[in-house]
């Protein structure tokens, strides 16, 4: 009551200093220090009249040492006095930014106070978490099925279609359709490479199709049947059709399997054209040409890995995230060669010993291969200004490769434990399911047989709807 006949009039205003006791870390402010910044909760104090008023903006208040508590982060809050007495916010490296950001909107600071620097870390933060929860809500909207209502034959069917074709943590099914996907890559990468050696290529110039070529058809035929068979399923289980035909994977898939249908067309019509044109070889040689790229593009069967490899999941998911960085990388590579080719062409121009360099277009791929260290050997300076053009080249491109290299480890690094969590969450929740099921049907029986051991002779039906 005293201190309120002290206060009267001004709240406690009229206090030069306070104590803040912040996760029991004792803090003594003056009032000078909070003038700055109104709309904080610690200024909101200095305008109190009341100890309700006080107490709906702290936890605890002792009238006697004026000292007001609050049950917070003290880590957090030692970063905000610093904010409050030198105008600089920052993060501390350890600390959760998500966790730093909640602080933030207990004591009214905004968070564009953060420095550049911790800002785009809590921005980048934010758009992990929204990506997390969009995933989470599209894994639970798949697994979410209404227990109350008895599923048909057909929904049972599919959902267990599902759980095969699309998670192999799934159960046994699961486990052998993902080994089988793996197995028939494997061979058809192994019969690709096959396929390329001397006396197979001989053959095929010449027209001709041995035994070993015939198997090596049949292998791809079977390979291609397989990879027919498991694009079906999956889009049969698909529930939105749209959304399967926008999958990148789902892309891949069907880049990887229409060459080998598209190079039957093309062998079926060979024998036709050649007959309405047998003098012209011009036609044969874009056959030839189309059926060698087509089948190099059976390539394209090792990117399915990507749907049982974590380690492929992640580096597709770091070249989404870094787009930025990696689109900063291409611009200072660009403006780096179109710098030093110039250079090192007037530099081996002037000293007469042009050799390769005959162009300054002809030099931007002498500039490539040198700034990314790979220097093929192919072009090389003569001159001794010429050789100082291309160590500057040199460490440049060491320095502009290093730059964004830390940034994508970074994000290379979270991208993996984070996915890799996921894959632990999925698998708990599965467990939990099958668990919860495994009781409720043990408890349903249990319940039942209780039922009828109890029950007089009746014509009541004990019926089990269990899942």
């Amino acid at each position: 009551k005293l201190l309120w006949d002290c206060c009267r009039g001004g709240g406690l205003g009229r206090l030069r200093e306070i104590i803040i006791n912040v996760g029991g870390i004792k803090y003594l402010l003056p009032w000078s220090t909070l003038d700055e910044f109104p709309l904080t909760r610690l200024s909101k104090l200095k305008f109190c009249s009341s100890y309700d008023e006080i107490i709906q903006l702290c936890d605890d208040y002792d009238e006697d040492n004026h000292e007001f508590f609050f049950d917070r982060n003290p880590n957090a809050f030692g970063m905000i006095v610093s904010f409050l007495a030198a105008g600089k916010l920052m993060l501390f490296r350890d600390m959760c930014a998500l966790s730093f950001q909640e602080e933030l909107r207990y004591w009214g600071i905004e968070e564009s106070n953060l420095e550049k620097c911790c800002f785009r870390k809590l921005f980048q933060k934010l758009q992990e978490l929204a990506e997390m929860h969009k995933e989470e809500e599209m894994q639970m909207s798949k697994e979410t099925t209404c227990v109350l209502v008895e599923e048909t034959q057909f929904e049972q069917f599919m959902n267990k279609l599902r759980d095969m074709v699309e998670n192999p943590q799934s159960g046994l099914p699961g486990k052998v359709f993902a080994c089988l996907s793996i197995l028939f890559v494997a061979t058809t990468a192994i019969s690709l490479c096959v396929s390329t050696m001397p006396d197979l290529r001989a053959e095929e110039d010449r027209g001709e199709c041995s035994q070993k070529c015939y198997y090596i058809f049949v292998i791809e035929t079977i390979c291609v049947a397989w990879f027919s068979l498991e694009l079906c399923l999956r889009f049969i289980q698909a529930k939105s059709k749209c959304h399967f035909f926008r999958g990148p994977l789902n892309i891949i898939d069907f880049l990887a399997i229409s060459p080998y249908y598209v190079s039957l067309i093309v062998v079926d019509d060979e024998p036709s054209e050649e007959a309405e044109r047998p003098s012209s070889n011009s036609y044969l040689e874009k056959i030839g040409l189309v059926l060698r790229v087509l089948r190099a593009l059976r390539i394209l069967y090792v990117m399915r890995l990507a749907r049982h490899s974590l380690g492929l999941q992640t580096l597709g998911l770091t070249v989404r995230r870094c787009t930025r960085e990696f689109g900063l990388l291409l611009l200072f590579l660009c403006v780096a060669v179109t710098l030093f080719s110039p250079l090192v062409y007037l530099a081996e121009n002037e000293s007469g010993k042009v050799l390769e360099f005959t162009s300054i277009p002809a030099s931007y791929w002498w500039a490539i291969i040198s700034m990314t260290t790979v220097g093929y050997g192919d072009m090389v300076p003569r001159s001794v200004s010429g050789q100082m053009v291309a160590l500057s080249s040199i460490l440049s491109g060491i320095l502009i490769m290093a730059f964004p290299a830390t940034s994508i480890f970074h994000t290379f690094s979270h991208s993996y434990s984070e996915l890799r969590k996921q894959h632990e969450r999925l698998q708990s929740r599965l467990n939990r399911i099958k668990t919860t099921n495994h009781s409720g049907e043990m408890d349903t029986f249990n319940e039942t047989d209780s039922l009828i051991s109890e029950a007089p002779m009746s014509p009541i039906k004990y019926i089990y709807t269990g899942n």
